[in-house]
């Protein structure tokens, strides 16, 4: 009796949880981080250190297509991507060098103007990083890993691209010591579609 107590307590505490951190109010959202902390529940897959601003409303799970970290083989031809970051980003670079040594070509294009790439390539606002990248049709928005990218070409959904939002320690070109950050990839597609595409949890090494 006292276990099905506990569990409708929880579940009614989780409603009220999800509702408090898909307001616009930050206040809200931070006071729901803390108490899902509190609670030790987890409300969804979405990491809450750095992408709050992202309404877990607006973000679909797609089951089949969640933690994927089997490494995939680069097709035979090598395929050519076109990064446009800004001439004084360093962390663009750490990421290019990334994707060089697990087999693509890079394009790097500097642009002064990197808002007017993410704005023609119709990047969501609460997606957007630090660059963007095309590679056969598909945006590649900020520090996503080049196994992520490699399985997006094989398998070829139908999306616009994946991002990364802003800037999360420990993705690739983004190393800060032993620094680890969870973070999700997500794929998007127009009409605000947006889908995780892979997920990756906190070290505890």
């Amino acid at each position: 009796m006292q276990n099905k107590f506990i569990y409708w307590w929880q579940k009614c505490l989780r409603f009220i949880v999800v509702r408090l951190a898909i307001l616009p109010n930050k206040v809200a959202a931070m006071v729901a981080v803390v108490t899902i902390s509190m609670l030790g529940m987890q409300v969804g897959a979405t990491p809450m250190s750095y992408a709050i601003t992202i309404s877990q409303a607006s973000v679909a799970v797609n089951p089949s297509k969640y933690i994927q970290h089997k490494q995939t083989t680069l097709e035979a031809k090598v395929p050519n991507i076109n990064v446009y970051r800004s001439p004084d980003c360093s962390c663009c670079g750490g990421w290019i060098a990334h994707l060089k040594t697990q087999g693509f070509s890079i394009q790097d294009f500097p642009t002064p103007d990197i808002d007017a790439v993410k704005q023609r390539y119709k990047v969501p606002d609460n997606l957007t990083s630090c660059h963007t990248a095309i590679v056969n049709g598909y945006v590649i928005e900020g520090h996503v890993p080049a196994n992520d990218i490699k399985r997006l070409l094989q398998e070829r959904p139908n999306v616009s691209g994946l991002s990364v939002p802003q800037m999360p320690v420990g993705t690739p070109g983004m190393e800060i010591g032993n620094k680890f950050d969870p973070f999700t990839v997500y794929s998007f597609a127009p009409k605000n579609k947006i889908m995780v595409f892979n997920d990756y949890p906190l070290r505890t090494n």
